[in-house]
């Protein structure tokens, strides 16, 4: 559906279903250079079993007007946006790479508004190297070849894709370079420079207080699992109740192990809205 957020056009899938104001609400958070696709298993799912689903095209990106935000708190602030667009007073907030940021900058700066985080391939800090944001900037054909590689941890994930002619690699790929051909110019160095430059995601862990999930890919070469550590001594010295699931996947983890990342997400879900209940 499309609706007015900060003024501005936004879309964000349904998983086939009205939104109900009635129903809890789980947002779906996309990274750097992806869109709402990223998660359409998972999405789809929990919209056909008891949620709100609102898997956004960030501003900038593919159906969402822009311009794009170019700090995380500032994505953080328009979530919250949307939620009072379609009348949601809180949510559960799912993000992936770029947009675990987002989810966890949101519990911290929206504490009222956030009933849980899950965090998809996280890292706090999330740095970006000086090659990578050059070549973002200069040369993002290279860079999508580049982060599209990094992002799987084998050349035919199983079961993932048991149909032949489905490679996870090309779709990657063909998203990246989709997202760059209808997004506004250098969107990628924009969402790099947006993760690298999230210098206080720690002290916003310590401030956090919903649940929090991490979902972590074993083989992850863009935030592997080591890199959480900070993060889960943070969101625990601050109170949160915390939990760690490791998938065996790579950063991909949506469409490496899409069964298992659902499962970790919707079980993490359901028992934070009983809890409200």
């Amino acid at each position: 559906m499309i609706v007015t957020v900060q003024g501005k056009p936004a879309y964000a899938y349904t998983g086939g279903k009205p939104f109900d104001a009635a129903l809890p609400t789980a947002v779906f958070i996309h990274g750097a250079q992806h869109d709402h696709s990223v998660w359409a298993l998972q999405s789809r799912y929990f919209a056909h079993h008891g949620f709100n689903v609102l898997a956004v095209d960030l501003p900038g990106h593919c159906r969402s007007e822009g311009p794009a935000k170019t700090t995380i708190e500032a994505l953080s602030d328009w979530v919250a946006a949307l939620l009072d667009a379609v009348g949601a007073p809180a949510a559960v907030l799912i993000g992936h790479s770029m947009g675990s940021l987002v989810a966890l900058e949101f519990a911290s700066r929206h504490p009222a508004r956030a009933l849980g985080a899950a965090l998809v391939a996280t890292a706090v800090p999330m740095a970006v190297s000086d090659a990578l944001l050059e070549a973002a900037l200069s040369r993002e054909p290279e860079a999508i070849e580049l982060v599209n590689r990094w992002s799987h941890s084998t050349i035919a994930a199983k079961p993932s894709c048991p149909g032949p002619g489905f490679w996870l690699h090309g779709v990657n790929q063909r998203l990246m370079e989709r997202v760059s051909a209808r997004g506004e110019p250098h969107l990628f160095h924009t969402d790099f420079s947006a993760c690298n430059a999230y210098a206080h995601g720690l002290e916003r862990a310590a401030q956090v207080r919903c649940p929090v999930r991490l979902v972590s890919g074993t083989k992850d070469m863009m935030t592997p699992p080591r890199a959480t550590r900070a993060l889960v001594d943070a969101l625990k010295a601050g109170g949160a109740r915390v939990d760690v699931i490791t998938l065996d996947a790579g950063h991909a983890l949506m469409s490496e192990q899409p069964d298992a990342t659902l499962d970790a997400l919707f079980a993490f879900a359901r028992s934070v809205v009983a809890t409200q209940a």
